[in-house]
């Protein structure tokens, strides 16, 4: 259902503060003729944490009418169990092909607590749903086998970068399943993936989110290619020159991991507007810095295409 990279969109706001949908559009439009395998619409990079209900439900409306067919949209859903259900409810109404599952609010919760929340949600909607191993929801082997025999429940996405925990739990996933036929997909779910991706590899795990095709689909795709075409000094140059400044740059400030790549579409000729409190902006320094690392990236590709064009 799902391969290639995925494209996690921004949600757009205008001056005011309210979701500029005709700006979502030609976003989602832009990434999508870029050729992901499938769009993740308000999730972590879309700020699903600062949506209401019904901006959500146009928001992934949105999304499905631009798309049209052309890869699988999957929307956020998350929070309070109640809340949970009533986005997994809309997101099902508004035309999404699936959902993924993000953390419960607050709460630290034992994983078999875990596996009932997701258990319910999936029992709101007949949409396929992807977990989402993170922060206060993190599954043990025992607990991510229960919720992937769960009918609906298609995959796992982590983003905890324990490779001992996460190893283990696709092991005893694929154990679980190997009788019923069932497909189930793994996923790295990093912030900035790619520099973790060829150590998730090694353990099975192929898919990842890229939050940097949002602004440079053509950085993000060099880099999968890369991996798949095992091109070592390509992977190795993108690192160094681009993906490892930008993270860096990243963890300078919390939050910097969705408002760095909403100031990169802005940068790239689509006006997102502020992110919403309580994330802040980038500094004018910052930003001038994602520019040159992005340009940085964008010279490694250059370089590279010409010294293939020149054998």
């Amino acid at each position: 259902m799902l391969n290639g990279v995925l494209f996690f969109p921004v949600t757009p706001f205008d001056s005011s503060g309210e979701v500029d949908y005709q700006r979502l559009a030609e976003h989602i439009d832009r990434g999508v003729a870029a050729g992901p395998g499938g769009v993740f619409v308000a999730c972590g990079t879309g700020e699903f944490h600062a949506l209401g209900l019904e901006e959500f439900g146009k928001i992934v409306r949105c999304a499905v009418e631009v798309v049209g067919g052309r890869v699988p949209v999957f929307a956020g859903a998350g929070g309070s169990l109640v809340q949970a259900r009533e986005f997994a409810v809309s997101a099902k109404a508004n035309g999404a092909d699936g959902i993924l599952l993000l953390p419960p609010y607050l709460v630290t919760m034992p994983p078999a607590g875990l596996a009932e929340y997701t258990r319910s949600v999936a029992a709101a909607t007949d949409l396929p749903l992807i977990v989402y191993n993170r922060g206060n929801a993190v599954f043990d082997e025992a607990s991510a086998v229960e919720v992937s025999k769960l009918p609906t429940v298609i995959g796992f996405k982590d983003g905890t970068g324990d490779l001992d925990n996460v190893a283990r739990i696709v092991i005893a996933v694929k154990a679980a399943l190997a009788d019923s036929g069932k497909e189930f997909l793994f996923f790295n779910g990093l912030p900035t993936a790619e520099i973790t991706q060829q150590a998730y590899r090694a353990i099975g795990v192929i898919l990842y989110s890229s939050a940097t095709f949002a602004f440079a689909p053509e950085l993000a795709l060099a880099f999968y290619n890369s991996l798949e075409t095992d091109n070592t000094e390509l992977t190795e140059a993108l690192l160094r020159d681009f993906f490892h400044p930008l993270v860096r740059l990243r963890n300078k400030v919390p939050g910097y991991a969705v408002a760095l790549v909403k100031h990169g579409v802005t940068m790239e000729g689509i006006e997102a507007g502020p992110v919403r409190a309580p994330l802040v902006q980038p500094t004018p320094e910052h930003a001038a810095e994602l520019e040159r690392i992005t340009a940085a990236g964008r010279a490694v590709l250059a370089g590279s295409l010409a010294a293939n064009a020149a054998v």
